[in-house]
């Protein structure tokens, strides 16, 4: 019965360390909290640009990672683009910005 305990034992184990390994951060991977995390402020820059009265009405997709803030889709005019990179800069949480808007 002993022997059959401790297979028990290191199979616990194991499953607690792949679960664990799981959620981990890797270079092209956010772990669980920070996926969270890009998530809430994705929210925030979403909410931000469509609370202007200039850019809500235009198709601006955003997306996060690690806190970097990525602006995609297409503006009117350059001062437009640039606006709207300054609005996703003074997000709370917002570590960077890579505006990648197109003037059309």
């Amino acid at each position: 019965m002993r022997p059959r305990l401790t297979a028990f034992r290191l199979f616990a184990v194991l499953l607690v360390a792949v679960s664990l390994a799981a959620c981990a951060e890797t270079r092209t991977r956010e772990s669980t909290g920070q996926y969270v995390d890009s998530a809430a402020i994705t929210t925030k820059v979403k909410t931000a640009i469509l609370q202007d009265a200039e850019l809500g009405v235009l198709s601006i997709k955003v997306t996060t990672f690690k806190g970097k803030v990525q602006l995609s889709g297409f503006v009117d005019t350059p001062e437009l683009k640039a606006k709207a990179g300054k609005v996703a800069a003074a997000v709370e949480g917002v570590r960077a910005v890579e505006n990648d808007l197109e003037i059309k």
